[in-house]
């Protein structure tokens, strides 16, 4: 092992530990990495032998920021408290840290000035002459490195500094497999959100959009003295209120809005009855699910984006008419949502539409398939989802609710 000196010295070797002892602290730093403990923990215990082995007198971890640029102390062993606080955050380019850093390789360093200004001048007192830096990284990413602190010019044994690079190595390890970690914990997080958001809007939300929309005729029904109106629209919004209310229920409850127990076939009956019923257009549906014996995740995500495309119609679309196809295109899922209404809405001028749009195409995306938003030919809007799929040949006739 190749290690830079940063000023020259003539230290004088120290004695060769046992062999039992190196591998055994390598064994012992393995087991406690494949235990799964806590990093932090995991660093603190395993200096203190380290040290002992290496003949240092103090020691410590730090790890480099996500952007490379400076050092957080996360375990340390022997540490003054002036030197404590003075290095928990250090520049990643300081002395010999840096230049550790740079080679990706051990580095003394004798001129300890630089930390001594940190720590106002307290650094060890007379205790500490020179520090070894050793980086960890692993397949080629820095994460951070490990310092030794010691009283004396003794060098440790060529095979202990040998040990000292492969612990560092180890550590290397420990500390990309705790990364990931957090990289996949933030990426589940997110995906959960975006979940909970998307069944908050798909039920709790187009619920109290349409609330929104029936208001408006509600107060001109009153202003009219048309009691006969208001009083449909009033039935109108609070039976939106209640499904709403039973809606956040069920969200709170199980964490997701409910779909019909019998499953998709009776799912989109109820949404079309429902979509008739809230004063949208005539509604033709035309499925054939019998055959494509789909899992009932699929059957969920392809709910949800009928709901909202049939949602998005009654609310925008100024429809005479509406369709709804669910079929088998060769080895592939299509469900196509049209109207003859006025088309597509200014997404700038309504980010409720553009939300519900990323939240479909999101759907889409989990399915594995594609969703295309656009012009149907004639007049009006097309939504066509496409989901392939290993799909047995359809032994059913088509259903016309």
């Amino acid at each position: 092992m190749s290690v830079i000196e940063l000023s020259p010295s003539t230290p004088s070797a120290m004695p060769a530990p046992a062999v039992g002892a190196t591998s055994g602290l390598l064994a012992e730093i393995t087991a406690g990495l494949a235990s799964g403990n806590d990093l932090h923990e995991l660093l603190a215990r395993f200096l203190q032998p380290l040290l002992n082995l290496a003949g240092a007198a103090a020691g410590a971890v730090r790890v480099l920021d996500d952007a490379g640029q400076r050092m957080h102390l996360v375990a340390s062993q022997g540490l003054p408290a002036p030197v404590l606080e003075a290095e928990r955050a250090v520049d990643g380019d300081c002395g010999a840290c840096g230049i550790a850093l740079q080679a990706r390789q051990p580095a003394w360093g004798h001129d300890l000035s630089a930390c001594a200004r940190r720590s106002e001048g307290a650094y060890f007192g007379s205790s500490c002459r020179r520090i070894l830096a050793v980086p960890l990284a692993h397949r080629g990413r820095l994460l951070g490195i490990y310092n030794l602190f010691y009283a004396d010019l003794h060098e440790p044994a060529p095979q202990v500094l040998a040990l000292l690079e492969s612990v560092g190595a180890l550590l290397g390890l420990a500390l990309d497999n705790a990364r990931l970690e957090r990289e996949n914990l933030r990426t589940a997080l997110a995906g959960e959100r975006q979940a909970i958001a998307a069944d908050v809007h798909d039920s709790i939300g187009q619920s109290l959009a349409y609330v929104k929309m029936r208001l408006p005729l509600l107060q001109d029904a009153i202003r009219g003295c048309d009691q006969r109106s208001a009083e449909r629209y009033f039935g109108d919004v609070r039976e939106a209120v209640r499904d709403a209310h039973a809606n956040l229920r069920a969200l709170l409850t199980h964490m997701r809005a409910p779909m019909h127990p019998l499953g998709l076939a009776h799912a989109l009956a109820a949404s079309a009855e429902a979509f008739r019923a809230r004063g949208g257009p005539p509604l033709d549906v035309v499925h054939a699910l019998a055959g494509l014996a789909l899992t009932p995740a699929q059957e969920e995500q392809v709910y949800r984006i009928v709901q909202e495309a049939l949602a998005n119609i009654a609310r925008h679309a100024g429809a005479h008419h509406a369709w709804l196809h669910v079929e088998r295109d060769g080895d592939a899922l299509e469900v196509r949502v049209e109207d003859d209404g006025s088309g597509l809405p200014s997404l700038a001028d309504d980010s409720d539409t553009h939300y519900g749009l990323a939240i479909m195409r999101d759907r889409a995306r989990r399915l594995g398939g594609t969703l295309e938003v656009g012009p149907r030919p004639g007049g009006g809007t097309r939504v066509c989802l496409h989901v392939p799929l290993a799909l047995p040949p359809p032994d059913a006739a088509e259903v016309r609710p």
